[in-house]
Parts: C-alpha cells; structure tokens; sequence
C-alpha cells in the first residue's frame, strides 16, 4: 500500500527560515508602508566580485561556440576548479588534501543535508546546541533521530553539546559517544570561533571513539586571526576522522549562483557491519556513488566563476567584500553593546548573537524588533533548545541599513 515518508510528519512546524518570511509577509501585508530592515537570513547583498562576472561572461560565450561548448560536468567537478581549491584553500595552508579528494556541488546546505545517506540508519549524531537547523531536519527526515519533546525541543536520539556564554560557544566532549558529530566554525549562530587547541580535541576524540566528524567551514574566510584554523585537516589525524563542507556563497557572494564542495579524504573508512568480515570502506567511494548516481553537477559556467576567486584579482576583490559585511558586524556588535544588550560573535563572522532584553523569549523579542522597530532578525530558538533567550542579527545588510538598525533598536 502506498504511503508517505512518515519521517517528514515529525517535524516540528516550517523551516525556520520559511516561517520568518511568512511571518514578515504578513505584518508587510497589513502594513504596505512599513520600511522593513531584513537582517534575518544570512543572504549577501554586495555584487559578485568583478573577477568573478569576467569570468562567467568569458564562459557564457565559450557555451555559444561548438568548439569549448560544455555539457555535463564530470562527477566529482571539473578538474581546473578542485584542483584551485586544493592548491589555495588546503596546502597552501599545510593540510594534504588532493583535488581528488574533493567533491563540487550545489552548495554546501544541499550537501550538509544530503552528506547522512551514506552513514547507517542506526547511527547516533552529536551537534552543537544551538546549531544550523539542517543538520537535524535531514536526520530527521531519514529516521535517525527518534522522539521529539515539544516541551524542550530536544529528539530522543540526538546527543546535545551546548555551547553557551559559559563555554565560549564551544562545546564540551560529549559523554555519550556519537557516530557522527556536526561542527561549524565560525559558529552559525553564534559566531563563535573555535581554537585549533580545541578542534584537536575534538579530532582525538572522534579517532579514539571511531567516530566521523562533518565539520562546516562555510565562514572560514572571516576568521581574522591566524591562530584560528581555516580547515579541521590543519589538525592532525583528520583526515581519518573528519569530511568537510565548504561554501561559496558567504565569501565571494555565490547565494544564487550556487557552488559549494564537499571534502572526503581517501583515508578515511569506516567497517562494515553487515557481513561480519570487519572489512573497512572508504567514505569517499560511497558518496563519490552517491554523487554520480542523484548529481549532474554544478554548471560549467558557474564553476569557471569559483575558479576566479583563486585569481590574485578574485581574492583581491573577495578580501574586500568580507571587509564590508565585518565593517557592518563591527558597527552592530559595538551599537548594540552601548544600547545595553549583551552580545557575542561579529569577530570572527558575520552574525551577532545577542541575549534578548528582560529574560524574553526570542519570538516574542522578533515580534518587538518587527513590530516596533521593522526590523527582522533570527530567534535563537529556532536553532535550538540553548537557543532560547538568545536572537541572531546578521551583517550582510548594506552599512547604512546596518546604522539605522542601531537607531531604532536604541528607540525600543
């Protein structure tokens, strides 16, 4: 008998993002006039670096003559783009990663969500609490992650690791051990930052445990001190222990060209539980399987694009662009701290993460900031249980959007 993926009906409510522009749909609905200040989803609003428009029109014209026409692209991505992105982004900072050991896609939301199909329905996942909300919707989508409390916002499977003021944002090790551990640093929401000291923790201890990590570095090129670490292989052993998810997006501006990469090292294996021979299998075979059998690749054009962020030109441009949205973070971490918030983050990414004002909730805080202020920012309990009490502003708006969110937070 035909029937649903019973999965899909345990999850509480919409998308946190989707709930959010329905919320603001209507209040612009019932107010046409109201001049709303959209600091919520983390879209970026600067143009695409000039290196990168030259290239794509240089490619668009390249797909109008039979002679570099593109058609599909190869499995794992076209070889030119990996292998920029292993040369700038892994050993020039020391990390042995090969371009064959990096997998081009969509983004890395698709791919954070879609990374749990090659790991057994069994598996138990850490993440960090509060946490990008995908990392659980997708497990909860594939079964893995039981019950969920309404009342605290917890699944019966999932192992929380709170990151709070207390810890700097950075969890502890978790005491029930995980099959699998989510981590992103910089920290989406918190924007906390993560010491190569305490990521080698981390990396120990998913070795010793005979655990995966799935860490996200998608704000990697915000970090501004070099003790902090750009990837988890500048950690020894991760290689073993840990898959990657990188983003194009939040550095040079890719929201809606879409390109992201997926980072799977040929040492990294996990045993097979089924036959009983205690054979191992690399990671990298059963996603680059996944991969040709449900991808057809990034378009050619677009990763021509990637490939213009390793110019001297595209970096260039990039560090420029990163250096608005911190102007902007700066601006609002400082604005809201003389208005009398507590805040953290705005360091070393671009979100600033702030305790709501008399012990609030965090929607009731939004509908305040929406209502009397027009201003849209994320509940922290959107993200999660630890969430609560906390709200996220991010700093991808335009710098005098980012003023006059100051100026009417100060009116509330």
């Amino acid at each position: 008998m035909l029937h649903c993926n019973e999965n899909y009906l345990k999850l509480p409510g919409s998308y946190l993002f989707s709930t959010i522009a329905k919320k603001v749909s209507a209040f612009q609905a019932a107010h046409p006039d109201a001049d709303i200040i959209r600091l919520g989803i983390g879209d970026v609003t600067r143009p695409l670096p000039a290196a990168v428009i030259e290239a794509l029109h240089r490619a668009v014209d390249e797909q109008a003559d039979a002679a570099t026409f593109r058609g599909y692209a190869p499995d794992l991505g076209y070889a030119f783009l990996r292998e920029a992105m292993a040369a700038n982004d892994f050993q020039a900072r020391g990390c042995d990663i090969a371009a064959d050991e990096i997998f081009i896609s969509d983004g890395a939301k698709s791919d954070s969500a879609n990374i749990q199909e090659i790991f057994g329905q069994d598996c138990v996942i850490a993440v960090c609490d509060p946490v990008y909300p995908v990392y659980v919707d997708s497990n909860v989508m594939a079964g893995r992650t039981g019950d969920y409390d309404a009342s605290t916002g917890i699944w019966s499977r999932v192992i929380y690791m709170p990151c709070t003021a207390e810890n700097g944002f950075v969890p502890e090790l978790p005491e029930q051990t995980p099959d699998i551990l989510y981590l992103c640093y910089p920290n989406n929401p918190t924007g906390g930052a993560i010491t190569k000291e305490a990521l080698q923790r981390f990396v120990d201890y998913a070795n010793e445990k005979g655990a995966v990590i799935i860490y996200d570095a998608a704000y990697e090129a915000y970090i501004s001190d070099d003790a902090i670490p750009h990837s988890i292989y500048e950690c020894a052993g991760a290689k073993n222990c840990a898959i990657e998810l990188r983003s194009f997006s939040k550095n040079a501006g890719f929201t809606g060209l879409r390109l992201g990469a997926t980072i799977i090292p040929h040492a990294l294996k996990v045993r097979v539980q089924t036959d009983g021979s205690g054979r191992e299998v690399e990671l990298h075979s059963l996603w680059a399987r996944r991969h040709g059998t449900k991808y057809n690749g990034a378009p050619y054009v677009v990763q021509r694009a990637g490939e213009a962020c390793y110019s001297a030109d595209g970096k260039a441009q990039i560090r420029g662009i990163i250096g608005e949205y911190m102007k902007n973070a700066a601006f609002l971490l400082d604005g809201l701290k003389k208005a009398g918030y507590t805040v953290y983050g705005g360091e070393h990414s671009p979100y600033v993460w702030l305790r709501t004002p008399d012990d609030m909730t965090s929607w009731e805080f939004f509908d305040i900031l929406l209502e009397r202020a027009q201003l849209v920012g994320t509940p922290g309990s959107g993200f999660g249980p630890h969430g609560e009490h906390y709200f996220r502003l991010t700093a991808f708006g335009s710098y005098e959007n980012s003023v006059r969110a100051i100026e009417r937070i100060r009116k509330l």
